[in-house]
């Protein structure tokens, strides 16, 4: 039997842009099938960059460059993940060196994709906050 969670689980989540400014999506089974970002859990001892650092290159095979905070968001027991879990995800906007990606067990497929084309494909609300909070900067960055 599963051990139930006692505590929210704090997890990282790579936005990852490459040189043409085109986001990494990955199709995974645990959201459901939709699109999402590599990222995972927090280690004991472990930096949120530090996992970021590892979650991208076990998911991804990809190496962090540089890595920039965006937001934090809640996830509570939210049906759009395989598993009743509750976490806090740091979502981060990262570069990394080339885009040959090699994906692990965790992701079925990926895509490099335009920012302004992610809306067409199947993604969560938590990546399309993230979406978001980056379009609106980039538009504020402009006036």
């Amino acid at each position: 039997m599963k051990n139930q969670q006692q505590f929210p689980e704090p997890t990282v989540g790579a936005l990852i842009f490459n040189e043409n400014d085109q986001l990494l999506l990955v199709k995974t089974h645990k959201w459901k099938g939709k699109y999402t970002i590599p990222g995972g859990h927090v280690e004991m001892g472990e930096r949120l960059t530090d996992a970021l650092n590892r979650e991208i290159r076990e998911e991804t095979g990809l190496e962090l460059i540089e890595a920039e905070f965006l937001c934090y968001q809640e996830f509570i027991y939210d049906e759009s993940f395989w598993e009743k879990k509750h976490f806090i995800f740091f979502d981060y906007i990262c570069r990394v060196k080339g885009d040959q990606v090699t994906l692990n067990e965790e992701a079925q497929e990926y895509l490099w994709v335009d920012i302004d084309e992610v809306d067409s494909f199947p993604i969560d609300n938590y990546l399309r906050h993230s979406l978001d909070l980056i379009r609106e900067s980039r538009f504020s960055d402009r006036n």
